[in-house]
């Protein structure tokens, strides 16, 4: 996707009824923040902060332009009866508090039990992506990424955690260093099964 939003993406997006602000709107708005924050926007070292800034909030939020159904639309079904766990741990993100628009960041763990066929690996890495990409929550973050592999994948369960630290804690309020927030949600098998549940966390090193 191009650095800059497609404003026809999101503007289809509930809640986005209003025009679409331009690109130098967004870089005005920028410059008032910098004005607000006590600083001269019109210094040396600022004269190019705008654009950059706008550049930089496209690729931050490029998963409005993405589409998760998209990411998960080509199966594969000839693997061998395979029908056991297929998990994926460890998947860097990063994404922004919807709240106060500052970082929280962590690693991914999602598994299936595949019924319709498995997804190429990348693609649960890509649809991370797709949801982290955009204002969230961690909460929110979690419950997208799973109901996305149920609705796309049809497996017989999933599981997903996340495990983030926020910098809406760390920079601000508490200024607490280190903390680790977990969530986590299960479907399925996995919601069923405190047998697979615990497979699950083994396998992830959670046991």
């Amino acid at each position: 996707m191009d650095a800059t939003f497609n404003a026809s993406n999101v503007s289809a997006l509930p809640g986005h009824e209003n025009r679409r602000p331009t690109q130098q709107e967004a870089e005005d708005a920028v410059r008032t923040l910098i004005a607000w924050a006590g600083d001269d926007p019109t210094r040396e070292g600022l004269l190019e902060t705008p654009g950059r800034v706008a550049r930089a909030y496209g690729e931050f939020f490029s998963g409005y332009g993405q589409n998760a159904a998209d990411v998960l639309s080509k199966t594969f079904k000839d693997v061998g009866g395979y029908d056991d766990i297929v998990l994926l741990k460890d998947i860097p993100f990063h994404s922004h508090c919807e709240h106060h628009m500052v970082p929280f960041f962590g690693k991914a763990h999602i598994a299936y039990l595949p019924h319709d066929g498995v997804v190429g690996l990348s693609k649960l890495a890509r649809l991370v992506d797709v949801f982290a990409k955009r204002l969230q929550t961690q909460e929110n973050l979690t419950a997208q990424i799973i109901d996305a592999v149920n609705e796309n994948l049809n497996p017989r369960g999933a599981a997903v955690m996340l495990e983030a630290e926020h910098m809406c804690m760390t920079m601000r309020g508490v200024h607490s260093h280190g903390v680790t927030t977990v969530t986590h949600r299960f479907t399925g098998v996995f919601a069923e099964e405190r047998e697979e549940r615990d497979r699950f966390f083994a396998f992830i090193g959670k046991r």
